[in-house]
């Protein structure tokens, strides 16, 4: 029961990354067709984002009510009403309609499962878990690439909102599978200290804006990888679609090499691992080339070193703060993450449109740095806590 429950979030976690690419991947021939700015993209994802947001916030409290199963049930079916309601939007206030579900789904799915995961599971199954996500992301933008070379970018839409509807059948049919852990979760979440009280905890205002960093990198780059490709390297936007995946695939690689190292180095060390890997990444970007291969190599380093970040900052969180606030603690951490998908990609879109896309290595290379200091000071601070417990008890 154990491994089946296992291989079921597997799968879910492949339909948390289905939609994520897909915005980005199809933008170049959703835009015209719909007679909108390029900039446009940004309200589109801060619309999503508004919504992670919000979900992510009540996560906590809605787990606590209906546990995690049901919550990651309903959040699929959230997603597929949103990825069919985009395949038959003709403007472009029908794309931020549907892109509520679609953030109130992504939010509330990812914190819980996020957190179960890490009370739950050794630190190699995060690892791996993440890279099924990125086999979602890497998946995604090749079928919008065939849909829009042999059709339309509306059926790429379409193809994956099958795909995420057939998961959401086996995840209903999967729900007594979760029985076996829910004494403990119930434990877990009586002990939980709520939104509020997390906030007051110490290190947990840098862990927010480390994450708020991250999550702004890599969603600037997710979004805006295949634009950069048409705007910069004048690419076709057929050709750009399929290249866009590049990320994604340093991200998946990356992520299933992480899980066999990460037992052995550690969460904190694989987040300063990952950032080094990431600024080699963003400096081949800005080498003054225009030859695109150089553009392609360093998209997949840059995947490659945003790997292990994300699933460490998660799944060293109950060690750093306590089991019994890693609920409360990890769904604002995910409000932070959306709040960065939310406001950076789309003042990049403002700043690509004014003075061009090449800026994207210096923007990057920003975050990333803000994203590095934040999250030593919060193992600093968290490791300094712990000693003082230690030596008072």
């Amino acid at each position: 029961m154990y491994s089946l429950l296992l291989a079921v979030i597997y799968l879910v976690f492949i339909s948390l990354g289905l939609p994520d690419s897909l915005l980005g991947a199809g933008w170049p021939a959703i835009y015209p067709e719909l007679n909108i700015p390029v900039s446009y993209m940004g309200f589109v994802s801060m619309t999503i984002s508004c919504g992670t947001v919000i979900s992510s916030l009540l996560s906590d409290k809605l787990t606590h009510r209906f546990g995690t199963r049901t919550v990651t049930s309903v959040s699929i079916f959230l997603t597929v009403v949103a990825l069919f309601g985009f395949s038959f939007s003709a403007r472009f206030w029908t794309l931020i309609v549907f892109a509520i579900p679609y953030g109130l789904g992504a939010g509330a799915i990812d914190a819980a499962l996020n957190n179960y995961i890490a009370l739950h599971y050794q630190a190699k199954h995060m690892s791996w878990l993440h890279c099924f996500w990125g086999v979602g992301t890497i998946v995604s933008p090749f079928i919008m690439g065939y849909a829009v070379t042999n059709a339309s970018w509306r059926d790429g839409y379409r193809i994956v909102g099958f795909i995420q509807l057939a998961i959401a059948v086996i995840m209903l049919l999967s729900l007594p599978l979760w029985k076996g852990n829910r004494n403990a979760d119930e434990a877990q979440r009586q002990k939980s200290v709520g939104l509020i009280g997390a906030l007051k905890i110490k290190g947990v205002p840098f862990l927010l804006l480390g994450f708020f960093s991250y999550c702004a990198a890599e969603a600037t780059t997710m979004y805006w990888a295949s634009t950069y490709f048409v705007e910069v390297k004048k690419l076709s936007a057929e050709q750009a679609a399929n290249l866009a995946s590049l990320f994604y695939i340093g991200l998946t690689a990356g992520r299933f090499i992480s899980g066999f190292i990460t037992e052995r180095f550690g969460d904190r060390k694989m987040i300063v691992i990952g950032t080094c890997i990431l600024a080699c990444g963003i400096l081949l970007l800005s080498l003054p080339v225009d030859a695109y291969a150089f553009a392609i190599a360093a998209f997949i380093v840059i995947g490659l070193g945003c790997a292990p970040i994300y699933p460490c900052i998660i799944h060293s969180t109950p060690n750093n703060f306590g089991a019994e606030n890693s609920g409360a603690i990890i769904g604002i951490q995910m409000a932070s993450a959306y709040l960065g998908t939310t406001a950076i990609p789309p003042l990049f879109g403002l700043i690509g449109k004014t003075i061009g896309f090449s800026a994207m290595p210096v923007y990057l290379l920003i975050f990333v740095i803000l994203m590095i200091t934040m999250t030593e000071l919060t193992f600093h601070i968290t490791k300094k806590n712990h000693a003082t417990f230690k030596g008072r008890s």
